[in-house]
């Protein structure tokens, strides 16, 4: 199993071996939005609950903000259907910052530091830690992103910390499971436009990430592939769709499968408008 997955991802690698550019549907890069750039995303996901036929309908409203070159923020609210009705559950923050950067003609490599703090008031219910709608807790990593033409690699690594949602404690597998680390990859292609003109011109990126987490405590470990597809529009609106699914469920999540859409618009120079 290992085996087949490590030939997988190495055969994606190769695959898209041309122009990208660095953009993610499911991971953030290692750069930053430009200085004073101010942007809005709705962000919705369709999960396949686990073991039954139930759909879980998530909403992420988020806010970005290009602080300085070196550091962006963004706050995310978490909004979904699991209770049968649409509740807000919680919320984030996120802050990056840009350590490295070194430009060359046509490719620059960034490297990164980012946290994430998140509440939520929903039950807690699988072992795996998701800080982006299910637990409360803190991470913190590193990003590295290579851009190189048109073709985008990035990676990371973080430490989460699993801590009691609001009223509901944590009771899954023993109090000493709380602990885990992140590890995400990255391989994106811009395949349109072939020739740049103008920044009115449509940007179609295609990309795979592969998404991770393996527990401290139990060892056990979830690994996920997500395919997507992304549209830049005029140079400030985006518009991706992805599905996300599982290749290894070791570390359990009740609902692993599923689809995205997301739509951004972003407002730049914000601050002197």
């Amino acid at each position: 199993m290992k085996k087949s997955i490590l030939q997988l991802i190495i055969y994606c690698c190769l695959f898209f071996n041309s122009k990208s550019q660095e953009l993610f549907v499911y991971t953030e890069p290692a750069s930053n939005m430009a200085t004073g750039t101010l942007g809005f995303r709705m962000t919705s996901s369709l999960m396949k609950e686990k073991n039954t036929a139930q759909l879980n309908f998530y909403m992420l409203p988020e806010i970005m903000f290009g602080i300085s070159k070196k550091i962006m923020i963004h706050a995310d609210g978490f909004i979904s259907n699991r209770n049968q009705s649409l509740a807000s559950e919680g919320g984030a923050l996120y802050l990056k910052y840009r350590l490295i950067s070194n430009d060359d003609v046509h490719a620059h490599f960034r490297l990164a530091l980012f946290s994430r703090y998140a509440f939520n008031n929903s039950e807690i219910h699988q072992p795996a830690i998701d800080l982006n709608g299910h637990n409360s807790g803190f991470e913190f990593g590193s990003i590295a992103t290579k851009l190189i033409n048109k073709l985008a690699i990035s990676s990371s690594v973080g430490y989460v910390y699993g801590s009691d949602n609001i009223n509901k404690p944590w009771l899954i597998e023993g109090a000493t499971n709380r602990r885990a680390i992140n590890f995400t990859a990255s391989i994106g292609k811009l395949f349109f436009p072939k020739e740049y003109i103008s920044y009115d011109q449509l940007n179609v990126n295609g990309m795979l990430e592969i998404l991770g987490q393996s527990n401290i405590a139990t060892g056990k470990t979830y690994l996920d592939f997500a395919p997507s597809v992304q549209f830049i529009i005029k140079s400030r609106m985006r518009v991706d769709v992805g599905y996300r699914f599982a290749v290894s469920n070791e570390l359990v999540r009740t609902s692993p499968n599923g689809g995205l859409f997301r739509f951004e618009y972003n407002i730049f120079n914000a601050l002197s408008r």
